[in-house]
This record gives structure tokens, sequence and C-alpha cells, in this order.
């Protein structure tokens, strides 16, 4: 599974220009249904607005940008399996098909109930799994995303016979949020995430450790892995000095690797290496054209906290202060600056 990250400009109202990096589209509509030109084919995108969840349907080639209602035609023919139909498909499929047009039209409760009714539909499972993580239901969720995950060779299936393409928005720190699809490693991101959220944290680095044994360059999973490795206080130096290990030879490739610096950065911090965390920051923050504006604020913040730990009280004040100009209410900046 890969990772997707973009960032979204507003050209005008209901049009967007998504960029990644390896590709750029223009997307049309309103939220909840979007019609997407792209390099790599034309696309409809239905979803929830609010919830993070949404699917995409790969439109015809003569398909074009219109009214969103039309364009979200195609997914209802797909997810309608008619009277006929009905007779010959297996009742967990049924269940299935049933859930996701529910989910299409917007009734969570309904498509709950469709999808867990789908007995050794792994799809299912991994969707219902991903609603109950959402509404905080951490024990069934769990029990949902493993069954899926049990039945991971059939992961998908489901959906690429719908011919629908399930991705789900899922936050892995405060700065870098994932886009995971139905399989092996999205069910494991999605497994440490619900484990993180309700405390385990023991559970979630052994579930991120396990990723990262399967793909050890798996950026994304690095700067999970490494945010739950510095969410104690105080941090261990094991871990610390696991995290800088982790992170060694890393570049500001992207806003993700600059997360991770950031990341590399405390744990020197927490070594006693505040001089070299400084440095770590400045590669971190060099680059902010395609970064995030909350992830090069906290970058910033975490190098006014070294500048003053080594003694440059003047900087330190400096970065502090031009926080403070940004977003006053950042952090403990007010108090930093007596006021």
């Amino acid at each position: 599974m890969s990772f997707r990250f973009w960032r979204r400009i507003r050209l005008l109202p209901g049009v967007t220009l998504n960029l990644s990096k390896s590709t750029a589209s223009l997307s049309f509509g309103p939220p909840g249904a979007k019609f997407t030109l792209s390099p790599r084919g034309n696309r409809v995108t239905a979803g929830i607005p609010g919830t993070g969840l949404f699917y995409t349907v790969k439109a015809s080639s003569g398909q074009r940008a219109g009214k969103a209602t039309r364009q979200t035609a195609p997914v209802t023919e797909r997810l309608d399996l008619g009277f006929f139909k009905r007779l010959v498909t297996p009742a967990n499929e049924e269940a299935f098909v049933d859930g996701m047009r529910a989910l299409h039209e917007g009734d969570e409760g309904t498509a709950l109930k469709h999808l867990e009714n789908a007995e050794g539909q792994p799809d299912a499972a991994w969707m219902a799994g991903l609603l109950r993580l959402k509404r905080k239901q951490f024990g069934p969720a769990e029990n949902l995303l493993e069954t899926a995950l049990a039945g991971e060779a059939g992961l998908g299936q489901m959906f690429a016979k719908y011919g629908l393409d399930a991705v789900i928005d899922l936050p892995v720190t405060d700065e870098i949020t994932a886009h995971i699809r139905p399989c092996r490693r999205g069910t494991l991101v999605a497994l440490a995430e619900l484990r993180e959220a309700r405390g385990d944290i023991l559970a979630a680095r052994q579930t991120v450790e396990a990723l990262l044994g399967e793909v050890p360059d798996d950026i994304v999973a690095m700067v999970s892995l490494a945010e739950l490795m510095l969410a104690n206080s105080p941090v261990s130096p094991h871990d610390a000095d696991a995290v800088v290990r982790m992170a060694a030879g890393v570049e500001n490739e992207t806003p993700v690797h600059a997360a991770l610096l950031l990341y590399k950065a405390r744990a020197l911090r927490a070594l006693g290496m505040d001089e070299v965390a400084v440095k770590t920051l400045t590669q971190a923050y060099r680059r902010k054209k395609d970064r995030p504006v909350d992830l090069l604020r906290q970058i910033r913040y975490e190098r006014a906290l070294a500048y003053a730990d080594i003694g440059r009280v003047s900087r330190s004040r400096q970065e502090l202060e031009a926080i403070y100009a940004e977003t006053p209410d950042f952090a403990d900046v007010r108090a930093r600056l007596g006021l």
C-alpha cells in the first residue's frame, strides 16, 4: 500500500488544485461529491462530509465534469443488485453491497448493520471496523479490524468487484494524515492508531514495529513509531536513541520527512544534545514552500526551546515572538514571553 500526501489550493468556489509529490489534478464539485481530472485518469469521489470517509470510482473516458449529483450516479448503479441478481448473490456479498450503498447515501447506522452482518467478508469487516473507530468504539473496532486482517487475502476484492476505491483519512500524528486502503498495511496502521487512541501505547508500538518489520523504509510508519516512542515524559534514553538511529540519514524531502526530523530533534534534546537538535530543526525548517503551516510552526517552536537550552536566549525569544505574531495562543508562547 502507498500513502498519498497532498495539499489543496482553492482556485474558485468548488474548484481545487490538488498537488502531490508525483502529480497534479483538478477537482470540481462541492464537499462529498467531486469529479477529478488527473494524468492518471478521471474519477468521481463520493463521501460523507465531515467524516473523513470517502471512496472513488474511476470514470469512463467519455465522462465529463458536470453537476456533482450526476457524477455520483455511477456509484449508485454499481451498488444496485436488482431483484434477479440478488437471487444469485451470496448473503455476505449482498450485505456488503447494501452497507456500502447506505454509506454512500449518508446513513451510517444502517451501513454498520449491513456490514457487520456480512459474515466472512473481509472488506465489510474492514469498513465496519473503521466506522466503529470513527465512533471511538475501540473494542468492536479492534475485533472487526482483526477479523479483516485474518482474511487479508480477500481484502480489497469486493471493493474492486464493484469498482470502488475505498480510501480513509487517518491522522497518524498531529502533523501527518495517512490515506489508507483495505489491505494488510492499511489495516495495521488503523490498528496502531486505535490502540494509541485508547491509551495502549505498548500495543500501538508493537503494531507499528510489526509493520516496519515488513517494510523497513515506510516513512509514515517511522513517524508514527517515533511519536509513540517519545510519548512518555520523561523520554527514556533507550527510546530517544532508537528514534535517532531510525531517522539517521533522513533528508528533508517531503512533509513526512520533515515531521520525522522534528521527532529526531526531540529525541536529541532528550539526550541533552541541543546543539545538534538546533541543526536538525534548521534542516527541517529550511524548506517551506510545500510544508503545512502547523508543521513549520511546531518545528520553529521546538527550535526556540533548543536555543534557550544552549543559552541563546535572544534567538529563542526572536523565534517565540515570530510565532506569537502569527498565532498568539500557540502552546505556552505567551507565558514564555512573559505576557
